[in-house]
Formats: C-alpha cells, structure tokens, sequence
C-alpha cells in the first residue's frame, strides 16, 4: 500500500469516531463532552502530556494567533517546540507541529496503529480526544523542550484539560459555541476559565466587564498569579506596512501586588500579522511566554523579538495578492467580523470589499453581516465541504433584505475567479466567514492553474 492510500486509511479510521468538529448545531448541544475517557487514555499511554512543560490556550478569539505566536519564540529560544492546534488550514497533520513542521504522514500513520489497542479498548472516544492523546505522544517521542497547546472547544471539559500548565491563557472571550458554552459571557467565561489551575498563573487578554469578573473571581480562589494584557503590559502600533506591523510593547510600570520582582523592558518587535486585535494578542503572547521562562526554560528579550518576527499563521488577515487586493481571513463570529472590518479600513481606507462568504450554520450570521455589510459593495455567497456549512441561497436570501448585490457560487475556487473577474477599483476581494472557505481559497489560489497569472504577480 502506498504512502497516500496509507494515510488516508488512517484519517478514515480516525473520522469513524465521534468527530464533534463535523456535527450539526442541534446534536453538538447535547454532545457527551467527558473527560473520563481522556484520562484513561492518558493513563494508558504512560501520561505523555507530563513529559514536557506546557502553555494551555483557551478562548473565543485570538487562541491560534497567540499559539503561534508563543511557539515561534521558543523556538527562537533555540528550543525544541511542539504545537497543537485545531482545526487544520488544508492538511489534518498541520494540527501536530514540531518546530512549524506538521507531523510527517507516514509517522501519524505508524503512531494511530501503535495506540489501536488503546483506542478500541476505551468506549465513545472522539476523534478530537484521539488526535489530542496522538500529539501529547508524538510530542513526546520527538523529546521536545516545551508545548504550546490550544483548546479545541471551551476548556473545562476539551480533551487537552489533562494538561498541568506552566501557564493558563485566556484570550479574548465573545459568544461562539452557545449551544455547549452558555449564551451569557458569564457562562462561556466560566467554561473557558475551567482551564485555571490551582497555583498556576494565569494570563487574560482585555475582557469585558463580566468575563473579567469570573476570570479574577477563579485566579483569587485557585491562588493563582493573574496578569492582564492592557494593564501589565501596554501595546501599540507604530508603524504599519502591507506585510507587517512595528509594535511597541510596554510593560506597566506599576509593582504588582503579588509580584514584587515583575519587571522588564520595553520592546519594539516586528509582527507579521496584521490589525490591532494582533496588537492585542502580542501582548498576550508576551505575557505568556514572560510567565514560562520564569519558571520554565530561559528566554531573552532578543529572542523574544525574533520569535514574533517569525511567527507565521495563515489566514488570518492574509493577503495572498496586492494589486488587485486579495484577502482571506477566518473571521467566524461577530466580534472576529467587526475586527476584520477594522483591520479593512485601516489598510485599505475609502474602499468596499467584494465579498465572498460562507459559513457554518451554527453561527451568528446576522451578526456578521451587520458588522460586514457596511463595508461591503457586492457579495459572492459560497459553500465550504464542510457538513455543517449553510446554504448559501439562505445567505443570499438575507443579503438581499439588505438590498446588497448579491449572487451565489457555490464552488469557492469558481467564486474566487468571478471576484478578479468583475473587481472594481475601488474595491478588495475579501473572503471570509469560515476557516473551511478559506482553506478551500488557500487551496485554489496555490494549486488551481486559474490562478498562475496571479500567483506570479502576487507571490
């Protein structure tokens, strides 16, 4: 059997459990979220996530961005780093990273028929909780220094809450996933702030008002050191390009209460990611990794720098071509929405974006529209692979309610070439509303021959 037919055997076996990632709005609400089964995996596998100190991320926005971003400056440490994160742009091994390289298919392949007897002697697995037990493994034979480890859904019940951090993160918290999480912030903070360890400290982007309360409210009782981006550390851009942002960070001057020796110097850092909700997650990123080498593994300033020059995470504000103006972004909730467009008028001010969108049924379309439309000249309504992405007639539907030229596509890679086909002047192609459609774009743009003339001119 080749390599490719091997590989695909081994996602088929692994998509043959319970894939809670591909389940529909209704069933997702009453999904046997447990961590029972996780530990019994981990106990099986000789408890492979303790092998190795850890940064746990949890939160709505911003969790992959400060992943990467946490992983690249360790590795800039000169560390041997491990990522999880979830899902995948294009390729399921992407989730598995040591130092930025997805796990090679042939070893995915050779570990999930090593864990076999494991796996099917456990009832109701998830194919979530099997990839998470294959990473803190693969991690672990690879013998790397340090992981940075993202929570899939919520935190308090996701398969990585096996882990005993060196440090929590909580990144911006905002309404997704209401149907597990809870429809009050107060709800969805509590599920995510159930990563919080007692003793462990714990790092928080800004919040609003309520989802700060529960985030101090659990440190306070868990006895854990609390530090928040905005009031620790300060942020600011400097300068802006096309492929980059010069970023000034600032930690506060004041002496914390609870730690006398918190210190540091002001850094100007390169960040290739793009808007000021990325300005946010640097500080986060840096708070985090200043708590990790603390009491982990050394990092210097210099190294610090380095590693958020080169951070690399696709599809977030990426844009694959200048002239004209071509745009993928993940953006899949209201408040991601309302940042996109705030990223979109300061790069590209005074003009409207040709949008092309499509979604989860789960989400908050309204929402997203009502930050998107106002920005938006003509829309292209699409359809990810993906079983639970809408129908983009609905979409169109909506989008005509709001008197929007609209029309439907149904193919994203056929979307995408009508977009440069008819794109105005005044206009950017943008593509949004779900990580499915924009892997799907990521897709077309580098392999689909349509696209060469383009590819050429735009990188």
């Amino acid at each position: 059997m080749d390599d490719q037919t091997a590989y695909q055997k081994t996602l088929d076996y692994l998509y043959s459990f319970v894939d809670y990632s591909l389940t529909k709005a209704d069933r997702l609400a009453q999904a046997n979220f447990d961590l029972s089964r996780m530990f019994e995996l981990m106990h099986r596998l000789d408890s492979p996530q303790k092998a190795y100190p850890i940064i746990h991320i949890a939160g709505t926005k911003g969790k992959g961005s400060v992943t990467a971003m946490c992983s690249s400056i360790l590795q800039a440490g000169g560390y041997r780093v491990g990522m999880y994160t979830s899902p995948h742009l294009e390729d399921y091994t992407e989730r598995i990273q040591v130092d930025g390289a997805p796990i090679p298919h042939r070893d995915l392949i050779e570990l999930v028929e090593r864990i076999k007897v494991h796996i099917e002697a456990i009832p109701h697995l998830t194919t979530f909780e099997i990839t998470t037990a294959l990473a803190f493994l693969y991690f672990k034979e690879k013998a790397v220094d340090a992981a940075v480890i993202e929570v899939g859904l919520g935190g308090r019940l996701d398969a990585t809450n096996v882990v005993l951090p060196v440090v929590s993160v909580i990144t911006s918290i905002s309404y997704d996933h209401t149907q597990v999480l809870g429809d009050t912030l107060q709800a969805i903070a509590t599920e995510k702030c159930g990563i919080i360890k007692a003793g462990v400290p714990v790092v928080s982007a800004p919040q609003e008002p309520e989802a700060m309360a529960v985030i101090e409210e659990i440190s306070r009782h868990k006895n854990c050191l609390l530090t928040v981006a905005g009031r620790d550390i300060l942020a600011r851009t400097l300068r802006r390009e096309m492929t980059h942002q010069i970023v000034e960070l600032i930690p506060s001057p004041r002496s914390d209460r609870d730690d006398r020796s918190q210190q540091g110097n002001t850094l100007e850092v390169v960040l290739p990611l793009l808007g000021d909700h990325q300005v946010e997650n640097a500080a986060v990123a840096y708070l985090a990794v200043d708590r990790f080498r603390r009491s982990a593994l050394p990092l210097s300033d210099a190294q610090i720098s380095e590693g958020f020059a080169k951070t690399n995470w696709p599809g977030r504000f990426e844009l694959l071509l200048l002239q004209p103006p071509l745009i993928l972004d993940c953006a899949h909730n209201r408040e991601s929405s309302h940042q996109l467009t705030l990223t979109l008028q300061t790069m590209f001010p005074g003009r409207k974006a040709l949008l092309i969108f499509g979604a989860s049924e789960d989400k908050d379309i309204d929402g997203m529209f009502q930050e998107l439309f106002p920005y938006v000249e003509q829309a292209i309504f699409t359809k990810s692979f993906h079983p639970r992405a809408i129908s983009p007639f609905i979409l169109h539907e909506k989008a005509i309610q709001s008197h929007l030229a609209a029309q439907v596509i149904e193919d994203v890679a056929d979307a995408m070439q009508t977009a440069l086909q008819i794109i105005n002047e005044r206009q950017v192609v943008l593509v949004t509303g779900s990580i499915f459609v924009v892997a799907e774009a990521r897709h077309a743009w580098q392999f689909d021959p349509r696209f060469k003339a383009f590819r050429e001119i735009g990188g």
